[in-house]
């Protein structure tokens, strides 16, 4: 299976945290499957880490520096993923949100995400 971790599941993954069911945990070290974080992801953790939201807190540096030695693979914004943004209907108003939607669906990846609005794309996801 090929994965994309929301922000929010990044974070869960890299602080070990009790909010990753255990179901999604193992699907997450399971080393058959492909887990990719977005870059995305960073910027969004950066802007709101900046603007001191508290469940951002991270020393981005030292995250960047973890992800490889987690196993998962970093996935660069490319232009399809922001063209493909635009055709996605208006159901989130997140931007980061809407890019791993657009990234997922581009890419063939299932999103591995906490958030319910997602059900409302047509996008393959696992829900933790």
């Amino acid at each position: 299976m090929r994965l994309l971790l929301d922000t929010h599941v990044l974070l869960w993954a890299a602080a070990g945290s009790d909010r990753l069911s255990d179901e999604s945990r193992e699907l997450l070290e399971d080393a058959r499957h492909e887990v990719r974080y977005s870059a995305a992801s960073l910027w969004e953790i950066a802007i709101k880490s900046a603007l001191r939201r508290k469940d951002f807190h991270v020393d981005l540096p030292l995250l960047l520096a973890t992800l490889p030695a987690m196993g998962l693979v970093e996935l660069p914004v490319s232009g399809a993923h922001a063209v493909a943004v635009a055709t996605l209907p208006p159901l989130h108003r997140d931007p980061f949100d809407r890019l791993l939607i657009a990234q997922s669906l581009v890419e063939g990846l299932t999103l591995v995400t906490h958030d319910r609005m997602i059900r409302r794309y047509q996008v393959e996801s696992h829900f933790v």
